[in-house]
């Protein structure tokens, strides 16, 4: 067994140490992503994994709405941090993405349910490729975020946070872009010439059947679900690296996950651009507790 394995994270465990699992064990693996190269509003993404790690302590292990204690029928357990710029700033993003890309298709072979943690929104690239590294069959990409992230370069990359999901269409992959309210022409251009099924955020908040139509839309079994915080409203997240108003209440997010794994077959997850805000802890915590709650609806959907 690689020793990495036996390594347990020098960051904070998902949930605590009284639920520690050991790797075997564990059903989820949590795998933090510290990388940060190329935000443009607000830094500090790279401090998100061990935010919303310290922020999970405080969660409760009994889930309301599920009625169970996932963490303890599942085991969770926290990998070391890859990718990490706070230790080696000099990290570049092919760097990144070939690390990403190799850890979790290790994760995916020992059978593991993997959330990533970022970090940067370009992390998804390489988590997304280390999926299909492990199985090659099609899958959707569901995106929650506040912009469409279909440049194809932006500030002298294609690896930057703002094309990631360019990077995503160039892997092939459909994509259902969620809460969306923030592009340039290009990528609206785009939108238009591929007939992106765009979940618009004005949409949603005046079309009681959105989440059924959003789901509709989904030409895949398998999904591959990522988060950018900012897709959710700043008023509930507001440490995120590029704020914009109108996104996603609480309820409407959850009732919408619930409903996607239940119809759909989740392989994985990723939660990014928790950006801190120094003196307030509602971001990390409230993003923690959405990560507990797609541990949950996984939960429900395979082992209930």
């Amino acid at each position: 067994m690689n020793a990495l394995k036996n390594f347990q994270s020098e960051l904070p465990d998902f949930i605590g140490d009284e639920v520690y699992s050991s790797y075997e064990s564990a059903k989820v693996v949590i795998l933090p992503i510290p990388y940060e190269v190329t935000t443009s509003y607000r830094k500090g993404c790279e401090h998100g994994p061990a935010e919303l790690l310290d922020a999970s302590y405080q969660l409760e292990y009994y889930d309301d709405e599920l009625r169970c204690e996932p963490c303890f029928d599942l085991g969770i357990f926290t990998y070391q941090a890859i990718a990490d710029t706070r230790k080696n700033p000099d990290l570049t993003p092919e760097m990144m993405l070939r690390e990403t890309r190799a850890t979790v298709k290790e994760l995916l072979d020992d059978n593991k349910f993997v959330i990533a943690l970022g970090g940067e929104h370009a992390i998804t690239t390489g988590v997304v490729q280390g999926f299909l590294d492990f199985d090659n069959e099609p899958f959707t990409v569901v995106q929650i975020d506040a912009h469409t992230d279909l440049r194809q370069t932006f500030e002298g990359s294609e690896h930057n946070h703002a094309c990631v999901m360019r990077r995503i269409m160039d892997l092939g992959l459909p994509s259902l872009p969620v809460a969306i309210r923030c592009l340039c022409k290009e990528e609206a251009d785009l939108v238009a010439e591929k007939n992106i099924p765009v979940v618009w955020a004005w949409d949603i908040h005046q079309n009681p059947n959105w989440i059924s139509e959003a789901i509709a839309n989904i030409s895949t079994e398998k999904v591959f679900l990522t988060i950018d915080l900012d897709g959710i409203d700043p008023s509930l997240i507001g440490g995120v690296g590029t704020p914009e108003p109108g996104g996603l209440d609480w309820y409407s997010t959850l009732k919408f996950l619930r409903q996607l794994f239940q119809q759909k077959t989740v392989i994985g997850c990723d939660v990014m651009e928790l950006a801190p805000i120094q003196g307030t802890v509602v971001s990390e915590y409230t993003a923690a507790k959405l990560v507990y709650k797609l541990i949950g609806y996984w939960h429900e959907k395979n082992f209930s």
